[in-house]
């Protein structure tokens, strides 16, 4: 009893020694945020308010019901979402693993052994013995300098780094998504601007030959006609290509193979904010998922350092094992039988060759690239917030301008045919001004895309994208 209170005794005292930690605790790098964002509009920038377009969940930024409903699709079917998850599996186990080994390791089993050795004449008798033996075992490397400890620590910024991770790949589908889907839209409205120019520009054709067969105009006018009509002809086959295409990528983006996608609202009736509110800057370190792994990842790489300077101090061991062993399996359970051991030791690293010291800088110096990498990524953020509030504000203004050059090539399109019909000008006139109208109506679906691929871009640069509650 006296040796068995000794043992506990000791075992306590080492489980008290076990608290030290080696190593240095996390602290987030200082960054310095600026106080508002470049390309803000004027009413918004230095304002205090923490309201923030990337708070908004998609379904809210992106109200085309059939959006919604590929969004919705993609998020249980697409590959690289499903990847992503089973990689936070990965990573939950992995922090099971890791916690696993600063635990003692229990084990039990029965044994047998058998032996027969021959007589040796004069000398040594034979002998036959059959043994028996029910053990269990306890080994436990003793966390004494938080070695174990530091290692669970990195398993679970791992886990966070993972998890971050899908976040991010979340956002990342949204936005190619809703890319690929306005692309579509956009295509569809060019592919419905060249076969009406192509079925107005076939009659004129037609009242062009007329009046050349009835000797009103020339040859010239019939073949300028005739290019107009091709001119709206030769970008109906490469939209259909372009379309066809653009569904072939929503497919496998939503995880299914190649097949028609179904359509919503026209691009031109996708709504719009007239304003987007950015937020806080110092707000996006906590948003934005990307700028989250990379911390998770200097969260782990911080721990390591624990784990590598541990290395440098002595190892405690505890061992112990404790039983039955008998000759013959009917006395196995006599109390007579009972064994046991117990056995501690102390390992000092004394000659490594330097690798335990060249361990820890290593460490060390791979904190200091992810706490660059975490500085960088942030800057980075910063950079596409910014470029994206100015890319949105200018291709708004971008597509007012070309709305109202679009109207006004029509008024002269629509004059132009006027006065050739009235025999005031040539067909040229005609020709130049139809190509004018024609060039600006899918410009103008172009602007309109562009805007609202603006509002993708920046909506994701402001961390939006990935919420689901």
């Amino acid at each position: 009893m006296r040796r068995a209170l000794a043992i506990v005794g000791v075992l306590v005292f080492l489980l008290s020694l076990s608290s030290c930690l080696v190593g240095p605790n996390y602290k987030r790098p200082s960054v310095a945020a600026p106080p508002s964002y470049r390309g803000a509009t004027p009413d918004v920038a230095g304002s205090e308010s923490a309201a923030s377009l990337g708070d908004e969940k998609w379904w809210n930024v992106f109200q085309d019901e059939e959006l919604q409903k590929l969004v919705r699709t993609g998020l249980t079917q697409n590959f690289d979402v499903r990847i992503a998850a089973t990689k936070i599996m990965q990573a939950y186990e992995q922090v099971r693993i890791t916690r696993a080994n600063g635990l003692p390791s229990v084990s039990a089993g029965p044994g047998f052994t058998g032996v027969r050795s021959p007589s040796i004449p004069g000398i040594f008798p034979g002998y036959s013995y059959l043994a028996d033996s029910l053990t269990a075992s306890v080994s436990w490397n003793v966390d004494f300098w938080g070695r174990y400890r530091r290692a669970t620590e990195a398993a679970r910024a791992n886990l966070l780094q993972a998890d971050w991770n899908r976040r991010a790949v979340i956002a990342t589908f949204v936005e190619n998504l809703a890319t690929a889907y306005f692309q579509l839209r956009a295509l569809d409205s060019e592919l419905d601007i060249a076969k009406q120019t192509l079925a107005s520009r076939q009659q004129s054709l037609q009242l062009t030959e007329t009046l050349e067969r009835g000797g009103a105009t020339s040859m010239v006018d019939v073949r300028q006609a005739q290019q107009l009509v091709e001119e709206a002809a030769e970008v109906i086959p490469d939209d259909e290509r372009q379309i066809a295409q653009t569904e072939d990528e929503i497919s496998i983006l939503i995880g299914e193979n190649p097949h028609n996608i179904p359509r919503g609202r026209k691009l031109e009736d996708q709504p719009l904010p007239q304003t987007v509110p950015p937020g806080i800057p110092s707000q996006l370190l906590e948003r934005r998922p990307d700028i989250q792994e990379a911390e998770q990842q200097l969260v782990a790489a911080n721990a390591d350092i624990g784990v590598a300077r541990a290395q440098l101090f002595p190892q405690i061991s505890l061992t112990g094992q404790a039983g039955l062993e008998s000759i013959g399996l009917g006395n196995l359970f006599v109390g007579t039988n009972r064994v046991w051991s117990f056995t501690s030791s102390l390992t000092q690293p004394i000659f490594e060759g330097g690798s335990l010291r060249a361990n820890v800088r290593l460490a060390e110096s791979q904190k200091q690239q992810y706490v660059l990498t975490y500085q960088q990524t942030i800057q980075t953020a910063f950079r596409e917030v910014s470029d994206s509030l100015v890319a949105y504000g200018k291709y708004r203004d971008y597509r007012v301008h070309q709305e109202a050059l679009t109207t006004a090539a029509r008024e002269a399109a629509n004059l132009s045919e006027i006065r050739y019909r009235g025999g005031v000008t040539s067909y040229l006139e005609v020709l130049t001004n139809e190509t004018t109208y024609f060039s600006a109506e899918l410009n103008l679906a172009q602007a309109r895309l562009n805007e609202r691929l603006s509002l993708v871009q920046l909506y994701n640069a402001l961390g939006g994208g990935w919420q689901q509650s």
